[in-house]
Order: structure tokens, then sequence, then C-alpha cells
């Protein structure tokens, strides 16, 4: 049978009768059920967060650890810690840990606007946080988010992307190599392509992403098996949101030669038809026992027109 409309309305209803979480100390955020779907990513379900209790909205990167700590950064220019509470394998809340301001190399807050534009977060193997940054297009190294940030060699030509199009995807590969895709910025003779690049700070190999028409990257994730996620949204002012979730084989990243262009598989939509359509932006992925799990992280742009979701998934065997 077709999957049932995601409206807004049956949204609230859905979490005004969903089962209350326990009686934990804290919980930022209200549990709400989804429909299943047919594919690899099996909904284990979803979140509602209050980002105030994070410490604000406007999430645009996020790691999930397999303790399921979850960790966030913010386009406003701040980083929070949350634990993933789990029924099982279905979410119930955010436990909040800790939050504070990104800084500077000094140790100083980052001013909010241009200088706080974090859009994407990364852990290197060593527990190095990587933090990129746009409209002033950099990559921050943390050893600790509430310590110092020192900047380190941004991948080449990034200095050229638009402000508002810079770096929104960052993944570490499993040799420990990053991922990395500019949102907007566009080869001049191949408009339909993004600026991608493989590589460490320093030594980057430049390729490009092809994005589905109409779409654009905004965050990515690697899995236990080495494959890559690529999420990617759209907006228009009739339309809406929309979001679709791509993956792209292990062998076509290890392979992938400077100037090549790499594609990705849609294995999720999400439109309202069956998933709730936001503004989709962060994308984060972990070995939760002997399960893979996929979390979504929506961007509310602080905003009371939009919301902060977090929709987990859980990889189906065999795909």
């Amino acid at each position: 049978m077709p999957a049932p409309v995601f409206s807004r309305r049956a949204f609230l209803a859905a979490c005004l009768t969903a089962k209350a979480p326990p009686a934990f100390a804290q919980n930022a955020a209200q549990p709400f059920a989804l429909p299943d779907i047919p594919g690899p990513l099996r909904p284990l379900g979803g979140l509602v967060i209050d980002p105030k209790a994070l410490g604000g909205g406007g999430f645009s990167g996020a790691h999930l650890a397999p303790d399921l700590t979850l960790t966030l950064v913010s386009d406003r220019g701040h980083w929070a810690e949350a634990r993933l509470l789990m029924d099982g394998l279905t979410p119930i809340g955010l436990h909040p840990l800790r939050h504070g301001p990104l800084r500077d190399e000094a140790g100083r807050p980052l001013p909010r606007g241009l200088a706080a534009d974090a859009e994407a977060l990364a852990r290197l193997p060593d527990g190095t946080w990587l933090v990129a940054f746009e409209r002033r297009h950099r990559i921050r190294a943390y050893r600790r988010l509430d310590g110092p940030g020192a900047y380190v060699a941004p991948p080449p030509s990034l200095e050229n992307a638009p402000p508002n199009g810079g770096l929104e995807s960052l993944a570490v590969l499993q040799d420990g190599r990053l991922f990395a895709i500019a949102e907007t910025f566009t080869p001049p003779d191949r408009p339909e392509l993004r600026h991608a690049w493989l590589g460490v700070p320093g030594h980057w190999t430049p390729l490009y992403w092809q994005p589905s028409a109409g779409f654009h990257p905004t965050d990515a994730a690697i899995l236990p098996d080495g494959r890559a996620l690529v999420l990617e949204r759209r907006f228009s002012l009739l339309g809406g949101f929309a979001a679709r979730l791509t993956q792209i084989a292990p062998q076509a990243l290890l392979s992938a030669r400077e100037g090549g262009v790499l594609r990705g598989e849609t294995i999720l939509t999400l439109d309202d038809a069956a998933l709730p359509a936001e503004n989709w932006e962060s994308i984060a992925a972990t070995r939760f026992g002997d399960q893979t799990l996929v979390a979504l992280i929506s961007d509310d742009n602080e905003s009371v027109l939009q919301r902060s979701l977090l929709l987990l998934f859980v990889w189906r065997m065999g795909h």
C-alpha cells in the first residue's frame, strides 16, 4: 500500500499521541513514529529537538559516537553535546550534556556572523574535531570543542567559492582521508557539477561531485563498510524543501583520481510523502552493537516556521 502523506497536521498529531519517554533528569526532544519504507534504511523513529536546551538552533553539522553521544555544530557559531536516549532501537529523547561557543585560535568565542558560520563537523581517528566554515571559507581543528581552534590547510581554490556555497560536506574515510564537497561552488564550464576533494590538509586531490538535478550537497558520512552517504537538499519558494540521500560504493572512493566525477545512487527521499521535508543539513553514522545507525538532523535556522528534527535509521543487512 502507498506510504502515508507526512503532513504537518499528521506530524503534530503524532507528537501529541507519542509514547512519553521515561522520566530522565532532562529531555531535550519529543519522539514521534515514522512509517516503514523500502530500501536499505529502516526508520527507527524521529525526535523533535528543543534547540534552547542545547544552547540554540541552526544545527548544520553532526557526529554520532558508538556510545550514542551526539555532537552538533551550528551556523550560529556554537557546539552542543547530548546523549541519544533509546528504548531498544527506538529513539525516545536527547539528554543534554554540555554546549558552548566555537572559538578562534586564541580561545576567544567567534563573533556571531560571517566568522561563525559552521557548516560541517568531522572527527579524525586521533579524536581531533574538524569544523568547516562558510562565508569566510576555512577549516579549524579542535582538540576539544570548548578549546581554541587552529587553522588547517583548506582544499585548493576553496577561497573562490560563493560566500554561502562553500564546504557543507566533510567526512573521514576509513583510511583517514577526508571527503569534502562544496555546496554550490561549480566549475565555469560544468555548472551541473560541484567542486569536491579527497585527501588531508596540505595534500588534496581535486575532483567533482554530480548532484541530483536541482539539489545541492549539504553533508556526508562514511558507513563502517566504507561506503559514503551524501545528503542533498532542494528548496524553492513554491515547492518548499525536499532532500535526498545518496550512496557511493567504497571502490568509487578508492579509485577516484584527480578531475574525476563522483555520483551517488539515491536511496532515500524526504519530501513529505513518507518522511518529513525539512531543511536537512546534517548526517551522521555509527556502529551500535551489531547495527549501523544513520541519523539525519535538520537546521531550523532559528525560525518559528521551521523545525529541528532528528530522524534515526538502521542499515538493513544485505544492502
